[in-house]
């Protein structure tokens, strides 16, 4: 008898499963690298004015094609702007893929994170301490009265590289929210297991807008919405694209507010990886082609010299299973009654040597309670 072969996803579905399909969603900003491109899109989503991780350093070159771990890739969502608008980062995740090239550890960034952001020559920024979601829109600046995101993205690159001890990113990616949306439209939505009930701020039961309070309207409330609220229930339900994006927004209400969103977007993460490789929508070329045209559309990306295939190549043995959500435990940071943001627990610095030592792994089994639950 012939022996069986596994057969191996395609190209496309191979990108979605590792950073492919990795959406995050915070307060209306979303994170997705979709990679579910094949080379018909690969100039499509790439930086255009130059560089998201920032030039190789003097003297080195971006070899293409040669992509060996250890890696680390970040990536960012914002909402869809005009470039009159500062960018804001309010979706930050960092995967890190191991020497071994055989799985994913994503870790997600507070956007509240309270941290020193350096200054930035090409924005003529000074520098400041402020919540990291800012670090964009500090970066962005071009001297026109413009901005470029980016420009704003190699600043919060150098942020987040000055928190985690992370020199230089491999690769990294931007996608807007209305990238996202068009993404799970055209894979038919995504099911996932929802942990705990949830109630949404922002919409009603049938996807309309509840309306603001009229003390509200000009801001300044915590909780400016009012009305019927839709309603999302413990246990395994398929969701459309707006449910989706509303679930995965949501803090207000939960007994331990964005970090309980941290891990609905974690979660959310590895259910799109699933639905990206499902039979559904590899066996369906309408289906496809529309997730491909939205991929295209949506996303900005800079492999470090090396295109979004080449990087499907290299990470051809990772697989959603192999796929580890990370929580970084925290707090709220105050001076007197004042809150400035949100603060990393110290054994936080002990993870990120674990990262830049490549020793995640390791450091997971020592720190079980740093696993993020997956369902």
């Amino acid at each position: 008898m012939a022996r069986s072969v596994k057969r191996r996803p395609p190209m496309w579905a191979r990108l979605s499963a590792v950073f492919g399909c990795v959406l995050m969603v915070g307060s209306g900003a979303v994170l997705v690298t979709g990679q579910a491109v094949i080379a018909r899109y690969t100039g499509a989503v790439e930086a255009g004015s130059g560089s998201l991780i920032g030039d190789p350093a003097a003297g080195a070159t971006r070899e293409g094609a040669d992509i060996r771990g250890p890696l680390n890739i970040l990536l960012a969502g914002i909402d869809p702007r005009d470039d009159s608008q500062a960018p804001r980062s309010d979706s930050i995740i960092v995967a890190h893929v191991p020497a071994t090239m055989d799985r994913v550890f994503l870790f997600s960034i507070p956007r509240d994170l309270y941290v020193k952001i350096p200054p930035f020559a090409r924005s003529d920024f000074g520098g400041a301490t402020a919540k990291i979601n800012s670090a964009m829109s500090f970066g962005s600046p071009t001297g026109d009265g413009t901005h470029d995101v980016e420009q704003g993205f190699q600043l919060l690159a150098e942020t987040v590289g000055d928190l985690t001890g992370i020199d230089d990113f491999d690769a990294g990616a931007i996608i807007n929210f209305g990238g996202f949306k068009s993404i799970v439209e055209a894979m038919g939505g995504v099911t996932m297991t929802i942990d705990q009930t949830v109630r949404s701020e922002h919409l009603q039961p049938d996807g309309r807008g509840r309306a603001k309070r009229p003390e509200c309207v000009d801001g300044g409330c915590d909780h400016p919405y009012t009305g019927p609220q839709k309603v999302y229930e413990k246990g395994t339900h398929h969701l459309q694209a707006w449910e989706a994006l509303d679930y995965v927004r949501q803090r207000y209400g939960l007994p331990n507010g964005d970090y309980d969103r941290q891990r609905h977007q974690q979660q959310f993460i590895k259910a799109m990886a699933k639905q990206a490789m499902s039979r559904d929508v590899v066996s369906d070329p309408g289906r496809l082609l529309g997730v491909l045209d939205a991929a295209g559309d949506s996303l900005t990306f800079d492999g470090g010299g090396n295109s979004i295939i080449d990087w499907g190549v290299a990470l051809k043995g990772i697989d959603t299973d192999d796929m580890t959500m990370v929580k970084l435990p925290g707090g709220g940071l105050y001076d007197g009654s004042r809150y400035l943001g949100e603060q990393l627990d110290p054994t936080a610095g002990e993870f990120f040597r674990a990262v830049a030592e490549d020793r995640v792994a390791a450091f997971l089994l020592d720190h079980p309670d740093y696993v993020a639950t997956e369902s």
